[in-house]
């Protein structure tokens, strides 16, 4: 098994046909994951670490001598206790990191022929993986003499596409009441870090770019009242929108894209995002964005798909955590 592992490590997909081809084989997904689980070769039970074991090859999977347990290769990982297998979570995974717009649970119900219920629960699970504080990066952005936007949106639905009896119910004010605030900061030709916020109040708004700015940035966002006082850290620079969106350098529209792609997988993909649940959808189009493809880092499919799966082991998520239910 290790050595057919390792003769595949070098032929592994590189668009999302050969994915499918690739991980139909489950001998040969199994050589996969096991690379990625223990990149080391060195097999250890998940649940108490011992490294002495035997492997049943009818099932897939290994005794512990230590414990005298049994484990497959989906313990301690995102896909534990999932019936499903690699070749349909290796295919998910592949969409979701590189499907621009995201892709629905409807639809990698029809793809990969599972129910919309588990489809749901595989994607979230997948996002757990790419959440941005599984990738180490805990530096903020920008510094001296380099730019970073800033600025604030709202995620709600729009109350002329509500049934008239849920948009009395749900619509209570105008403008920005009943949605939930998304804070974002994005430095220039760089990442993007997005943060759900209580309100758009200054207290709120500069904690969040104290957080995630470093100091003597040079720092830009709309005339929003909430961003006076930054100058005394930051080199800020106002573009007020009821005049102008651009004022030379001084603009917000890099991150109005990151919005734009943000809503339009929200509105046009996932249709309904619960507020409790919106933290998800901003990592997974966070990972999407930050690995995009640039002139000076030409990533690949395949290297989104390679970022995503590292990110598996040591974390899950459970139903009953998403939904406040049992299974």
């Amino acid at each position: 098994m290790h050595n057919r592992g390792m003769e595949n490590e070098d032929k592994t997909p590189k668009t999302l046909q050969e994915a499918i081809v690739f991980f139909s084989d489950p001998d040969r997904a199994l050589a996969f994951a096991m690379i990625l689980r223990w990149p080391d070769g060195k097999i250890t039970c998940p649940r108490c670490d011992f490294d002495q074991h035997s492997f049943i090859s009818s099932r897939r999977i290994w005794f512990c001598k230590g414990c005298k347990k049994q484990f497959t290769i989906k313990v301690g990982t995102i896909f534990e206790d999932s019936p499903l297998g690699m070749d349909k979570w290796m295919t998910a995974v592949w969409l979701v990191a590189n499907c621009k717009n995201g892709v629905s649970s409807y639809e990698i119900h029809r793809a990969l022929g599972i129910t919309q219920k588990s489809a749901w629960f595989m994607l979230h699970r997948i996002r757990e993986a790419m959440a941005k504080r599984n990738f180490g990066d805990t530096r903020k952005l920008g510094g001296p003499g380099q730019e970073v936007e800033s600025d604030e949106t709202f995620i709600g639905g729009k109350a002329r596409n509500m049934h008239i009896d849920k948009r009395e119910r749900r619509i209570t004010g105008t403008g920005g009441k009943d949605k939930t605030v998304v804070f974002g900061a994005l430095a220039r030709g760089g990442k993007v870090r997005t943060v759900v916020v209580a309100d758009r109040k200054r207290s709120a708004l500069q904690a969040c770019v104290k957080e995630h700015v470093e100091a003597g940035s040079a720092l830009y966002s709309d005339a929003l009242a909430s961003y006076d006082g930054l100058a005394q850290e930051y080199a800020h620079k106002v573009i007020d929108h009821a005049e102008r969106y651009v004022d030379g350098q001084v603009h917000t529209n890099g991150l109005e894209n990151f919005w734009s792609l943000l809503k339009r997988g929200i509105a046009g993909t996932y249709v309904s995002v619960e507020p409790f649940h919106l933290f998800r959808y901003l990592d997974e189009q966070m990972f999407r964005f930050n690995n995009r493809a640039t002139k000076d880092n030409k990533l690949t499919d395949a290297d989104r798909f390679d970022m995503a799966v590292r990110q598996i082991v040591g974390k899950r998520v459970t139903f009953a955590e998403l939904t406040g239910k049992p299974n």
